[in-house]
């Protein structure tokens, strides 16, 4: 895609009468549908912290796109706690992430607070809703994940965030 010089630029923005639909917790993520290599897949996670767009394992055996489809990466994919991640071996209640690469390539522009996306397209301003009860399955889908890896273990003993005196 081709973006114009800045006066020609659409300008995206998001104003206040544009929240609508269920606003169950608040905070819950972005999760849309998506039209991807002809598949309508569900469960797409929308993660501007992520660097790396993701296609999970199961998803990817659904598609049945063969290994011919796969490109090789040479870089390590780091989880949030700086642990070496292969997504492709990974249970996840997600489908696919997309992450800056994406998100970028389409000039898309996300509100957690209004549940889209919106980008360019065509000259204009295209937008996509995210699915808000989606998202809270795929949540509670992910504490249930977790807990099965054991992820979910505190650290008491070993707490690294520990009260101080009162310093004058």
């Amino acid at each position: 895609m081709k973006v114009g010089p800045i006066e020609d630029t659409p300008i995206i923005q998001f104003g206040r009468e544009e929240q609508r639909g269920p606003r169950i917790h608040g905070n819950d993520a972005l999760v849309i549908t998506a039209l991807l290599v002809n598949y309508e897949i569900g469960r797409v996670f929308i993660d501007s912290g992520s660097s790396a767009d993701i296609l999970f394992g199961e998803a990817y055996d659904q598609m049945q796109l063969g290994d011919v489809s796969l490109t090789q990466v040479d870089t390590s994919l780091y989880g949030f706690v700086g642990e070496i991640v292969h997504p492709r071996d990974i249970p996840s209640a997600y489908n696919v992430i997309l992450g800056r690469p994406t998100l970028n390539a389409f000039h898309a522009i996300t509100s957690t607070y209004h549940m889209k996306i919106k980008f360019l397209v065509n000259g204009g301003v295209g937008e996509v809703h995210a699915n808000v009860l989606q998202a809270r399955k795929c949540y509670i889908e992910a504490i249930k994940k977790g807990k099965k890896r054991g992820l979910d273990k505190t650290q008491d003993d070993n707490d690294h965030v520990k009260k101080g005196e009162k310093t004058r």
